[in-house]
């Protein structure tokens, strides 16, 4: 009974320090990213207000069950990938499951090659099993993407290889363009298609030096993400061939994925695709800079062990590690939002092992203004509110 009303009151401590978070991050003057999903209905219901009627005449009927807007959303991603046809899906789970069951019935092979750290072995709760009859199997765990030789050497058939394309859970890694290129060609060896978890698919261009279209033709499908780099409201689409899409659509229907009406969130991919989209490059560019004088912060400050992952970001997130425990960072990270209106980590620290956290750093529009200097600085208020906690 003592050790349930410890554990709860721990709970309550947690909470209440992620309330105070949410509340600094809005309040702050300051950040790396202003994520517009942390807003308010306001703040979002404005977007539309203000943007929608730049990117889609709203004088059009509103959707029904996909048409109207949703259809020339999935027209213009269509476009943007190069691919015959797209179809919006209300989740990217839901995209993915139906992309690789399609696939499996066409190849008559059920079996799905993936990597250990890829989103629907960490965070779908077995979902491509679970629900789709698929079956995975884990090329590698490597903290990067399957090489060519790996899956040359894979050690049973598979009817598909899915590439998360950055892979989040390794720090949002890349590998080569002829890296990718030689992975692609190992699969097709096997006579496996290729599927890419594009989620983030958008900012990768800059890494990569080639535009979307020759990007996603390496792939037979692609999934895309509406919120993850573009800020819409949700929502995400299957891209590749006429017949596969058409195949989708029908299994998306018996997912209950006809929804009646998406137009706000369409309109908010739209406008997301018009406003995001052009600066993802500049963002990753930035995040280059920011990175380099995290570094150069964290050896000014004194920290003995600290990593920045990638070194180089491959896109504009990445990972930042410490050798402290997440409550101490997460409350140095509060308390410095809240004291200086600046806030330098806005994202949850995790623990990363004994006495080792990390957090994900991502730098949009909004850290634009940040100069190395205004990083370096703020990385050295920030230890030292740490180092008074620990000391304390």
């Amino acid at each position: 009974m003592t050790y349930a009303a410890g554990q709860g009151e721990e709970k309550s401590a947690q909470q209440r320090l992620r309330e105070r978070r949410a509340v600094a991050y809005r309040e702050a003057e300051r950040v790396l990213s202003r994520d517009g999903a942390r807003g308010t209905l306001r703040d979002r219901l404005a977007l539309l207000h203000e943007a929608a009627p730049q990117v889609y005449d709203l004088d059009e009927p509103a959707d029904l069950y996909g048409d109207g807007v949703v259809a020339a959303l999935e027209e213009r991603v269509a476009g943007l990938l190069g691919t015959e046809a797209a179809a919006f899906f209300p989740t990217g789970t839901m995209a993915q499951q139906v992309a690789l069951r399609c696939w499996a019935g066409r190849t008559g092979n059920p079996t799905v090659a993936l990597h250990a750290l890829s989103h629907p072995e960490v965070w779908e709760r077995g979902a491509f099993t679970a629900v789709s009859e698929l079956r995975t199997v884990r090329v590698t765990r490597e903290p990067r993407l399957p090489t060519a030789q790996e899956v040359r050497a894979f050690e049973e058939p598979f009817g598909a290889l899915m590439l998360e394309l950055p892979l989040r859970d390794a720090g949002y890694v890349l590998p080569s363009w002829e890296e990718l290129t030689e992975v692609v060609e190992a699969a097709r060896e096997r006579d496996a298609v290729v599927h890419f978890d594009g989620a983030r698919l958008w900012e990768t261009t800059h890494h990569f030096g080639r535009p979307l279209r020759e990007i996603a033709d390496l792939a037979d499908s692609v999934y895309v993400s509406f919120y993850k780099s573009l800020d819409g409201f949700g929502g995400a689409a299957l891209a590749g061939p006429k017949t596969l899409v058409e195949e989708a659509k029908a299994w998306r229907h018996r997912y209950g994925g006809m929804v009646f009406q998406q137009f706000p969130t369409a309109l908010s991919a739209l406008v997301g695709l018009e406003r995001e989209l052009p600066r993802l490059p500049e963002y990753v560019a930035h995040a280059r800079v920011v990175a380099a004088a995290l570094r150069e912060g964290f050896a000014e400050a004194g920290v003995v062990w600290a990593r920045v992952h990638p070194e180089v970001p491959h896109t504009h997130e990445f990972q930042v590690w410490l050798p402290f425990e997440a409550d101490v960072l997460a409350e140095a990270a509060a308390l410095q939002a809240e004291q200086t209106k600046a806030m330098l980590f806005a994202g949850a620290w995790s623990r990363g092992g004994p006495g080792l956290s990390l957090t994900e750093v991502t730098v949009r529009a909004a850290g634009l203004t940040w100069t190395a200097d205004d990083v370096k600085a703020a990385v050295v208020d920030f230890v030292g509110r740490v180092t008074e906690a620990v000391s304390g």
